[in-house]
């Protein structure tokens, strides 16, 4: 359980490095809690005492529940914008991909609040993911997908539907997040191992980037 970084350490740590702890903490709390009760069933008091810092900071951090998660969702949001962050017309499309599925991959085994709580949102008609899925999400994809047809252009690839294909490999990869509890039944396990994780990723990398032509 994480805890409430005091003036204690101030001597050694700027206000901005105790400020943003305390925001991890808050935020992966709150994940937690949003995904276990919802919006409506979630307190802040119950945030407060899984992260292990008094309620009066989390209001002091995030005015309103409601404040706290839009912050939390758009913290989700961005984390994932950082996939494919890199690539370029010149980049190698194999390598590229290959790495943004891994990333989405280690993302739905290590994170899967993230996607639970984006599905649940999302599911809901995103009221408050809305603005957002329209400015930064498809911005995004926007400049993702040029870059992905300018290797069908290239001759590169064989796909010349970019979008489908980011489509493709988000549902496929977040799926072991977002219905861990139908997919652990059918591996007959109570949570996902290394073996696992070996085993998705061993056949869902290569059947993606044959379907790409590589």
């Amino acid at each position: 359980m994480a805890k409430l970084v005091t003036d204690e350490s101030k001597n050694t740590r700027t206000h901005q490095e105790i400020r943003a702890e305390n925001e991890r903490a808050i935020l992966k709390a709150a994940e937690a809690v949003f995904v276990a009760h919802g919006l409506k069933g979630a307190t802040m008091q119950a945030i407060a005492d899984l992260a292990g810092i008094p309620k009066a900071n989390v209001h002091y951090y995030y005015q309103s529940k409601k404040k706290l998660y839009i912050a939390v969702l758009t913290s989700i949001v961005e984390d994932w914008n950082t996939g494919l962050e890199d690539i370029h017309e010149d980049s190698d499309p194999k390598q590229s991909l290959e790495t943004f599925i891994r990333l989405k991959l280690d993302s739905a085994f290590n994170h899967p609040n993230h996607h639970k709580l984006f599905a649940v949102e999302v599911i809901n008609g995103a009221p408050y993911l809305h603005q957002l899925m329209t400015t930064k999400m498809n911005q995004w994809a926007e400049r993702k997908s040029a870059v992905i047809k300018s290797w069908y252009d290239q001759g590169k690839i064989s796909i010349n539907d970019p979008l489908q294909l980011l489509i493709l490999i988000w549902t496929t990869t977040q799926r072991y997040a977002e219905f861990d509890t139908e997919i652990l039944n059918l591996f007959g396990k109570d949570a996902y191992d290394d073996e696992d994780k070996k085993r998705v990723a061993e056949f869902l990398i290569p059947f993606i980037l044959r379907g790409c032509g590589l």
